[in-house]
C-alpha cells in the first residue's frame, strides 16, 4: 500500500482514501502509535471569549490593494481597472468595489492593513503566518490549528466524532501543519467538493457506494472476524472495536450528517453561493455549530502572477457571497460571538501592476505589507488597525507581525502565551515565542479585543 499519491500538477502530496480512513480510525481511537505522550497538562483554561476558529486561508497570497486596502489615488499602475472602492456600513472604511455584500457587514469585522514579515516565498511565508515563527530553525513548529487541536482537542476532553481540526477541502500543502506535535494533530482534510451532491468526504462518503452497501460490508466483516468473537475482552481487540464503531458513526451516523448539506434550506445555500468556496463556508458553520474547535477553508487560486484582474472579477464575487453570508448566518444563530473568523494569506501582492508580457496585468509576491481580517470571538467590528503608505508598498503605521495576530487569537481562545508544548528534545517550549527568541512583535491587538 502506498498511502501518499504525488500530484504532479500541484506538486504536493495528496492523501488516498484508504489513508484517510486509516487516519480517521486512528484519530478516533487515539491510537496513533507515534504519539505516546499525554498532553493533558497543556489543556486550555475554561474561560475564553471564543470556542472556535474558522480560518479562511487565501492560498497563494491575495492582492491587498484590490480587496481590503484599495488605493485609487495611486493611479492606474497600482489599482488598474479596480479604481472605484465602495463605502461600507461603517463611516470612513472603504473596501474593494467587487465586495458589495461584505461592505454591508463591516460592523462585524475589523481589518488589519499593516500585516508584515518581509518574506516573499510561499512556503516560508505560509509557515511564518501560520506559526508566528521564522523558518529555518531546528524545530518545525505547529500551526494555529494544530495547537488548538492540542489544547482544545482530544487531550482536553474533546469527545466529538469528527476530529477537532478540519480542513475544507485540501491540506494547505505548503508546510507540515502539525510540526513537532506529530501526526495526531494533523488536520482531517475532507477532500471532495461540498457544492456536489453528495459531498464525497474522504473516508466518510464513498462515491458510488450506497449506505446499504456500507452496512452490508460491515455485517460481512463481523461474520468473518472470528477472532473478535472469540476474544471480546482482549484490550487491543476492544480498542479496535471501539475505533470501528466510531469510524462507522462517522460514515453512517451523526458524524456524516454534518456534511450533508441537503438538510439546509435551498435559499440559504443559494445565498452562500453554489460554489466550492460558498458551500465550504456553509459546512464550516455546521462544523463549529457541532463543536469542532478549528476549521480551515483552504481557498486556492490567489497566486495571480498573470491576469490578476480577470481572476479578481471571477473570484471576489464568489468570496463576497460566501464570507458575507457566513458572518450573517453565524450572527443570526448566536455563534459569531464565540467563533473567530480569520481571513488572510501568506502575503499580499505587488502594489504596482506588471502590465508587460507575459504577466499581462499580474501581481507578484509582496511580504512587506498586506491585509488580514478578523471577526467574532471577542474581536470588535468596524475597526481598522494600521495603515500602508499611499501606494500600498510599505507599512505606514502600527506594524502587525504574524505573532501578534496569532497571540491575539490564542488570547481570545483562552490559551495562555505560556502554555507549554511537548518539545521532542525536552526543552521548555511555549505556544508563543519568548523575549529571548528575538522575534519581531508589537504586541496583542488590544485595540480590537473586548475587555
Amino acid at each position: 500500500m502506498k498511502p501518499f499519491i504525488f500530484d504532479l500538477e500541484k506538486q504536493r502530496p495528496r492523501i488516498s482514501r484508504r489513508e484517510a480512513i486509516r487516519r480517521a480510525l486512528l484519530a478516533a481511537s487515539g491510537l496513533v502509535l507515534a504519539d505516546h505522550i499525554s498532553f493533558r497538562a497543556y489543556a486550555a483554561p475554561a474561560a475564553a471569549r471564543a470556542k472556535a476558529v474558522i480560518q479562511i486561508w487565501m492560498w497563494g497570497g491575495p492582492p491587498h490593494v484590490d480587496i481590503f486596502d484599495p488605493k485609487p489615488e495611486a493611479g492606474n499602475d497600482y489599482c488598474g481597472p479596480l479604481k472605484a472602492p465602495i463605502e461600507t456600513n461603517v463611516s470612513g472604511i472603504r473596501i474593494g468595489e467587487l465586495l458589495p455584500l461584505l461592505a454591508k457587514q463591516a460592523d462585524k469585522y475589523s481589518l488589519i492593513r499593516s500585516m508584515t514579515h518581509g518574506n516573499n516565498g510561499h512556503e516560508t511565508a505560509s509557515y511564518m503566518v501560520q506559526t508566528g515563527r521564522p523558518p529555518g530553525g531546528r524545530l518545525v513548529f505547529p500551526c494555529v490549528g494544530a495547537v488548538v487541536s492540542l489544547t482544545r482537542g482530544y487531550d482536553a476532553g474533546y469527545k466529538g466524532l469528527i476530529p477537532p481540526y478540519v480542513v475544507l477541502t485540501e491540506p494547505q500543502g505548503r508546510f507540515d501543519e502539525a510540526g513537532f506535535l506529530g501526526s495526531r494533530y494533523k488536520p482531517f482534510a475532507t477532500g471532495g467538493n461540498p457544492a456536489q451532491t453528495p459531498f464525497a468526504v474522504e473516508g466518510v462518503v464513498a462515491p458510488g457506494i450506497s449506505e446499504q452497501r456500507q452496512k452490508s460490508r460491515r455485517e460481512l466483516l463481523h461474520r468473518l472476524d472470528t477472532l473478535a468473537q472469540d476474544l471480546p475482552e482482549d484490550p487491543q481487540i476492544a480498542a479496535n472495536i471501539k475505533a470501528e464503531n466510531t469510524a462507522y458513526d462517522m460514515i453512517l451516523g451523526d458524524g456524516a450528517k454534518v456534511f450533508d448539506l441537503s438538510q439546509e434550506k435551498a435559499d440559504l445555500r443559494d445565498r452562500y453561493g453554489r460554489t466550492k468556496f460558498g458551500q465550504s463556508c456553509l459546512v464550516a458553520r455546521r462544523l463549529v455549530e457541532q463543536g469542532i474547535p478549528y476549521v480551515t477553508i483552504n481557498y486556492g487560486g490567489w497566486d495571480t502572477h498573470k491576469e490578476n484582474f480577470q481572476v479578481m472579477r471571477r473570484q471576489l464575487p464568489e468570496m463576497d457571497k460566501g464570507m458575507a453570508t457566513l458572518m450573517q448566518d453565524l450572527s443570526d444563530r448566536g455563534l459569531l460571538s464565540r467563533t473567530i473568523i480569520w481571513w488572510g494569506g501568506e502575503f499580499g501582492r505587488t502594489p504596482k501592476v506588471q502590465w508587460e508580457a507575459p504577466w499581462n496585468g499580474g501581481r507578484g509576491h509582496w511580504g512587506k505589507v498586506f491585509s488580514a481580517l478578523v471577526a467574532g470571538g471577542g474581536f470588535k467590528g468596524g475597526q481598522v488597525i494600521g495603515a500602508s503608505d499611499a501606494k500600498g508598498e510599505e507599512v505606514k503605521e502600527r506594524p502587525v507581525y504574524p505573532v501578534d495576530l496569532i497571540g491575539s487569537i490564542y488570547a481570545q481562545l483562552g490559551i495562555p502565551a505560556t502554555t507549554k508544548l511537548p518539545n521532542p528534545e525536552g526543552l521548555p517550549t511555549f505556544v508563543m515565542p519568548q523575549a529571548s527568541d528575538s522575534i519581531p512583535s508589537t504586541g496583542l491587538l488590544k485595540e480590537i479585543m473586548t475587555a
